[in-house]
């Protein structure tokens, strides 16, 4: 784990990827392992579910420390655009087609 940071309607969650693994697989075991945790825990008092989408990016060994504190400061981030701003800007900056249906349930008031 290099870096971790929720918001109401999101996560970040930044690691060193072990190629051997498929990123599908990862995603399942994280959403079940920290589900589990939360029901058990009672962590929430509103059911929580994930929803089914994610969205995965790597990023260069140069780019770490960028990466990390971006993650960091999300709260700071999030107060000049929302994350739906923030995601489609990254799926159009690295060129990346989309269909809306496909898309995240995004939620407008998470600030």
């Amino acid at each position: 784990m290099l870096a971790i940071k929720s918001m109401p309607d999101h996560i970040h969650i930044f690691i060193g990827y072990n190629v051997n693994q498929s990123i599908p697989k990862l995603v399942e075991e994280i959403k079940t392992s920290s589900n589990s945790w939360i029901k058990t825990n009672n962590i929430s008092k509103f059911k929580f579910d994930w929803q089914k989408g994610y969205g995965a990016f790597s990023h260069s060994k140069s780019q770490i420390d960028n990466v990390v504190k971006y993650i960091l400061r999300q709260k700071e981030h999030h107060k000049k655009r929302t994350f739906k701003e923030e995601y489609l800007d990254i799926l159009r900056k690295n060129d990346i087609k989309y269909d809306d249906r496909y898309l995240f349930d995004f939620f407008d008031d998470n600030n």
